[in-house]
């Protein structure tokens, strides 16, 4: 019988039915970090139990953690405390952790793939909903919450009920100077946020096995924004020539048969999906976000909506409430809106190749005088090979703040990285709900190009524009 790849995932990692409508599933990756686990750990203690599966199970120190010095981690109880209590549970219960600071730290949805940790035809969670990002590598990843946590951390299995499927067929190139960002954009406007409620999206088609696995990763990550529980792309030469490459890196040794075995973590030509969708790639734009959420986004060539422009009533009364919210009028342009910051990082848009992206469109060139612009580094790698290239000596030129320690940043806006109020930003991460990033703060998602490009105008920018 023919399968999907989401379906030979599921099918070989069902322990057991649980009645009608549920599945135990093995996991052979947990992600961990000091957010949403601490009650967790406690309910172990509290039914003395143990963590089952250690070695199958990583933390890292990213979300509430400073960007500038090790030193202010002691500024703030709550994040101290935070920090403090996922090392001492690593402690206790025998976990590898990252800690700020140390080789290896970074985002957890960073530095999974960089370690080798995610691989074809395997599942990983994390508490976290932005875990879709591991789906570039055929991989079956995705978000849990606290209560889940536990259960995994005792058991290595989790009970859920089985997703239903859809593929998103992306054929034709992309047009030059348009991103994955851009493409995932567009891709959740059509679905909506909520179009691919309880689907696990397969993303298919010449377009994206044209991306980067970097690339990738940031298109898997924003499938969450649609709703989908997860975001997958099946295995081809990219994939398998990225593993190659972690491999040796960490010095690890590669099986030609576990090479051709990850080869078949593809769906099967005649497989059928629940639900399809397919995408002409030529006709995707440079896209940036006007409203609360990652479908009211549009592309240079259009204007600012009116609410009035909705018929769906839930709809009208968003873009209405967005409007307010973002300080807009109907028929503007992105071009039209001045901004104050723009912040570069994140588990969407904090690798190297987003980097290399912005020092080449800042090289030569200045951030506006108006302008904050904040670089973070998705992890201590790609902080190093950023120094190494010499982009950190690029971002300093143009007077860009490019900090030296990753961590999530400005992109949830937990620690001295968040807004204030009325600040607008363009920023390279995923969410733009109110108040993601500081207390009536406004955000513009896009891409790392329209974000560079956006710091030396000091309004909301193309590359083409400079």
């Amino acid at each position: 019988m023919a399968k999907t790849l989401f379906h030979k995932i599921w099918d070989s990692h069902c322990v057991k039915q649980i009645g009608d409508t549920e599945d135990l599933l093995y996991i052979d990756m947990h992600l961990l970090h000091e957010i949403n686990t601490p009650q967790a750990f406690d309910r172990l203690r509290e039914t003395n139990r143990t963590v089952r599966r250690p070695d199958l199970t990583i933390a890292t120190e990213d979300h509430n953690t400073p960007t500038r010095s090790v030193a202010t981690l002691e500024s703030d109880d709550v994040r101290r405390r935070q920090v403090d209590l996922l090392r001492r549970n690593c402690s206790e219960f025998d976990i590898p952790l990252f800690q700020l600071g140390e080789p290896g730290q970074g985002i957890t949805h960073v530095i999974a793939p960089e370690q080798g940790l995610v691989l074809p035809g395997t599942t990983l969670v994390c508490c976290d909903s932005h875990t879709t990002t591991h789906g570039a590598f055929a991989a079956l990843a995705f978000g849990i919450g606290t209560s889940q946590v536990e259960h995994v951390l005792a058991t290595q299995t989790l009970r859920f009920h089985k997703f239903k499927s859809m593929r998103v067929t992306v054929e034709n190139d992309l047009p030059d100077n348009v991103s994955a960002k851009d493409l995932a954009l567009s891709i959740i406007r059509h679905l909506g946020t909520g179009g691919g409620i309880g689907h696990v999206i397969e993303y298919a088609g010449s377009a994206i096995h044209s991306l980067s696995m970097e690339a990738r990763m940031t298109l898997c990550n924003m499938s969450v924004e649609a709703g989908a529980s997860a975001g997958i792309i099946g295995v081809d030469e990219k994939t398998l020539d990225y593993l190659r490459n972690v491999y040796q890196l960490n010095g690890q040794p590669l099986a030609e048969e576990e090479i051709e075995r990850w080869r078949t973590y593809v769906s099967d030509p005649d497989a059928t999906f629940d639900k399809e969708v397919v995408i002409d790639g030529a006709t995707i734009q440079e896209n940036v976000t006007w409203g609360t959420n990652p479908s009211q986004n549009i592309g240079f060539h259009e204007q600012i909506p009116s609410f009035t422009d909705y018929e769906d009533p839930s709809q009208k009364q968003a873009a209405k409430r967005a409007l307010e919210y973002m300080d807009l009028q109907p028929g503007q342009s992105l071009s039209d809106i001045s901004i104050d910051k723009v912040f570069v990082g994140s588990c969407t848009n904090g690798r190297i190749e987003d980097l290399r992206i912005v020092a080449d469109i800042l090289d030569g060139r200045s951030v506006h005088s108006d302008v904050h612009m904040v670089i973070v580094p998705g992890s201590t790698q790609v902080r190093d090979l950023a120094i190494k290239e010499g982009l950190d000596e690029v971002f300093q030129k143009a007077g860009a703040d490019f900090r030296h320690f990753p961590g999530c940043s400005m992109c949830c806006g937990l620690n001295e990285d968040s807004m204030r109020k009325g600040q607008r930003s363009v920023s390279t991460s995923n969410r733009n709900y109110e108040g993601r990033q500081g207390t009536e703060a406004m955000t513009h998602i896009a891409s790392p190009s329209v974000a560079a490009a956006s710091a030396i105008t000091g309004r909301i920018s193309r590359a083409s524009d400079l």
